[in-house]
């Protein structure tokens, strides 16, 4: 059964038994009697406690369980007459019982409410949490970079093949270090070793993890991990890593030691699942030097990648692939275009020859020409070496 219907039925239940309550309040079902049988009893010492409503009172009989109600005659000295026989009174009157039944409805609305808290809190977490199939990435669509991508087919091979790897006295890898400035294919990576290892992906970002509420960052480490080992085999990705896996800081204020309990709920993750159990993490990073080291030691975070800017070589492969429906003209060098492109990355040359396919597209230009770049970097501030052109 979806947690969805079984919060739903937690709240019918809740409802009901409410109900049921307030309807037991209302419903008498006692004994009725006159008041002149009552008053009989009364003087025979035989009553031994009153309820005193306003129309009615409900008393018992000595040594019996069962409740007898007669009418309230309403007169001042009844109940002055019933202490001094030594009979127990309380006084109902119908404010009692609607405030009772206000109290009882307001409880019932705040669970309500701390149920629905719960079950977006809940769904968010899954939305959140994703579990991915497959990514449709492969390192084919990956521009350039030829030695990463050789060092994680490698990382394929002994994830895929751990036991041949095992009896050579060389364990699987925990964890991997993505570094790198923003818009370079951190993600993509990850998306591609998930897709050419055919297993799940969970993909997720540092601000997931962030909450106004004291330690639930933690909790949403451990619920994590705890979905990736319902699906393994998986790979869990961290992008901003930085964000939660900073130096903890033991003087600082709440923030800090909200950090604190994110990144000992990281380690105590990482320590928690044995190498050959199916799941790989992989953090990305726009510096591996703010990360705590006690995250990123060799047996936790194993490997560190960096992923700059990309090269020469892959920025002419980016030309090549941004620019296939829509090719740039004859008279533009792409050597040279790509050594202008030198200090952007990987998404921002994406940006920029979109941005010039869709000039030379409101042009009606068949080819992409050098001002259709020269304006498109001045609309995406997306900055270019002129003179290198």
């Amino acid at each position: 059964m979806k947690t969805k219907n079984k919060i739903i039925i937690c709240i019918i239940i809740f409802v009901i038994l409410i109900g049921i309550v307030i309807f037991s309040i209302f419903n008498n079902n006692s004994e009725y009697v006159s008041f002149k049988e009552f008053y009989s009893e009364f003087e025979n010492g035989k009553i031994s406690s009153v309820l005193i409503k306003d129309d009615e009172i409900e008393f018992k009989m000595n040594d019996e369980d069962k409740t007898y109600y007669t009418e309230n005659p309403n007169y001042d000295e009844l109940e002055k007459e019933l202490l001094l026989k030594g009979v127990s009174v309380d006084i109902s009157s119908a404010e009692d019982n609607l405030n009772m039944i206000f109290n009882l409805l307001l409880f019932a609305i705040i669970i309500c409410f701390i149920i629905i808290i719960f079950y977006k809190y809940y769904e968010t977490n899954n939305k959140i949490f994703k579990i991915v199939k497959h990514t449709n990435v492969k390192f084919d669509d990956i521009a350039g970079m030829s030695n990463i991508k050789k060092d994680m087919k490698q990382i394929i091979d002994i994830l895929t093949n751990s036991e041949k790897y095992k009896s050579q006295g060389i364990r699987q890898i925990k964890g991997i270090i993505l570094e790198g400035p923003p818009g370079n294919g951190k993600t993509l990576f990850a998306k591609a070793l998930a897709e050419e290892m055919n297993i799940n992906f969970i993909a997720t970002k540092g601000a997931d993890f962030q909450s106004p509420i004291m330690s639930m960052g933690a909790q949403k480490i451990k619920q994590l991990f705890k979905k990736a080992k319902k699906h393994k085999p998986c790979i869990i990705f961290i992008d901003e890593f930085d964000s939660i896996g900073e130096k903890r800081n033991y003087t600082g204020t709440g923030v800090d030691k909200e950090n604190n309990r994110i990144v000992t709920a990281m380690l105590n993750e990482m320590d928690g699942f044995e190498t050959g159990e199916g799941i790989l993490v992989i953090g990305a990073t726009n510096s591996i030097r703010s990360l705590d080291p006690a995250l990123i030691r060799p047996g936790r975070f194993d490997l560190k990648y960096n992923v700059p800017n990309p090269d020469i070589e892959t920025r002419l492969e980016l030309i090549d692939l941004y620019t296939k429906k829509k090719k740039i003209s004859d008279k533009i060098n792409k050597l040279k275009l790509a050594d202008s492109l030198e200090n952007l990355s990987c998404s921002s040359i994406e940006t920029l020859l979109n941005e010039a396919t869709l000039e030379a597209m409101s042009e009606n230009k068949e080819t992409i020409s050098i001002e259709n770049i020269i304006n498109a970097s001045k609309k995406t501030n997306c900055r270019i070496n002129l003179d290198k052109i």
